[in-house]
């Protein structure tokens, strides 16, 4: 019996929350020298028939904040950016808190989500010839209880004004940017919102189904999208109309990377190697240690350990955030951060979005690391014994022999979510 047929039925087996099962499932194990195992089930597109691969592109939510990151540690060790620097003064516009103005607000503590901004008043559908600056007016945007730099409260809003500062240093169109300074050199084929990625990687994109198994996004039926960002007021998508510096949200850094699970594993496999992959160095050692290096710990009253913006309303997943890269397994009551079972201080990003629910992991101290991506998932992370959902606890085990010895979840440890994670 075959690894791939045992994970397949025991996801089968699981007892998920949902209405069905998931409709792709893709994991694949790596270390530093290489690709190590592959596990896929399932359909890329149903309307087809077409079985999904590894080697499919696929939106991956919120991994793609960590690969924006590392775009701009790019241009941090280019002298282009400043982690520590006013990022009002990269943006050409004052970015403060009105209730702290005078607490100066930088790229580090928009990257670790210390920035006191918040989702509540949106974050991604900006139209082309719209601004970014216009959501910062509403007081919704910001939270009047906790100054820059004091609390954790993750928030996609800070990624687009993120890939602002990026094109303002630059002069380049954040998805051409992110190709030139990430992609490329790794030969990665991948892009963000779809407009660069070819016409083959298009034939081949995983559609994303949601918990009910209907198509949620990337239904592309192989054609090119119409408009790959969200059009003008007037309906326009003359992408002419871009101008550095005014709508970082339009090609969606915060979540819009697609690329298959075999293209992460080769971002990973640069991560494990010190920033250097295949005689190909992208990054100094230095600059993947700050990514990885927690900027905050969870403790009681000094942040919110979910995110507020999708389902997952239980507590204790976000527990220790670097720059763009979580750590795993924190060892503090009311951290449920462990989707591995093992104690193992793994660094990286999940995702979690339309339906897919994906993870980049990496032990550092042993080199090998694993991504992984489902499709047709609900909202919420139902049927773990972490704060992770069962799909994932079981594609983070890895075969159907091993996650089969873990106790049930009423067996296990596991300590109470915080009553208010708000603090």
């Amino acid at each position: 019996m075959t690894r791939l047929f045992l994970l397949a039925s025991l996801l089968l087996a699981l007892p998920f929350a949902q209405a069905a099962e998931p409709v792709a499932v893709v994991r694949v194990a790596f270390d530093r020298d290489g690709v190590t195992a592959t596990s896929v089930h399932g359909l890329a597109d149903k309307a087809t028939g077409r079985r999904v691969s590894a080697g499919d592109p696929v939106r991956v939510a919120s991994i793609s904040k960590l690969v924006t990151a590392i775009g701009v540690m790019r241009l941090v060790e280019a002298g282009k950016l400043d982690l520590d620097t006013d990022v009002g003064t990269l943006l050409g516009f004052p970015l403060r808190n009105p209730a702290f103005p005078d607490t100066p607000i930088t790229l580090r503590l928009l990257l670790s989500h210390r920035s006191s901004l918040t989702d509540a008043a949106g974050y991604w559908q900006i139209p082309l010839g719209g601004q970014v600056r216009g959501i910062l007016d509403d007081p919704r945007a910001w939270d009047a209880a906790h100054a820059p730099g004091t609390y954790f409260r993750y928030a996609n809003l800070n990624f687009p004004l993120v890939a602002q500062a990026m094109e303002r240093a630059t002069g380049e169109r954040f998805d051409r940017l992110m190709a030139r300074l990430v992609l490329q050199p790794l030969s990665v084929a991948a892009c963000f919102n779809w407009d660069t990625c070819s016409q083959g990687a298009i034939a081949r994109a995983v559609v994303i189904y949601d918990g009910e198994g209907a198509p949620a996004k990337d239904d592309l039926r192989g054609e090119r999208p119409d408009c790959p960002v969200t059009p003008s007021v007037d309906g326009d998508c003359d992408l002419a109309r871009w101008h550095a510096g005014d709508n970082g949200a339009l090609f969606s850094p915060q979540g819009g990377l697609r690329i298959s699970a075999n293209g992460l594993a080769r971002i990973g496999r640069m991560l494990l190697g010190d920033g250097e992959i295949d005689g190909v160095r992208l990054l100094a050692p230095a600059s993947v240690r700050a990514l990885a290096a927690p900027q905050w710990q969870y403790a009681p009253g000094q942040g919110v350990t979910f995110e507020e913006d999708v389902g997952d309303l239980d507590g204790g997943f976000f527990c220790r955030y670097g720059m763009a890269m979580q750590t795993l397994a924190t060892p503090v009551e009311g951290c449920r951060d462990d989707p591995f079972g093992d104690g193992v201080a793994r660094v990286g990003h999940s995702g979690s979005a339309y339906g897919l629910q994906s993870g980049l992991w990496l032990d550092r101290d042993r080199g090998t690391g694993v991504v992984w991506f489902a499709t047709g998932m609900p909202d919420e992370r139902l049927g773990g014994c972490s704060a992770f959902s069962a799909v994932e606890e079981v594609l983070a085990h890895g075969d159907a022999a091993t996650a089969s010895r873990a106790a049930p979840c009423a067996e296990r440890a596991r300590p109470a979510a915080e009553a208010s994670p708000a603090g």
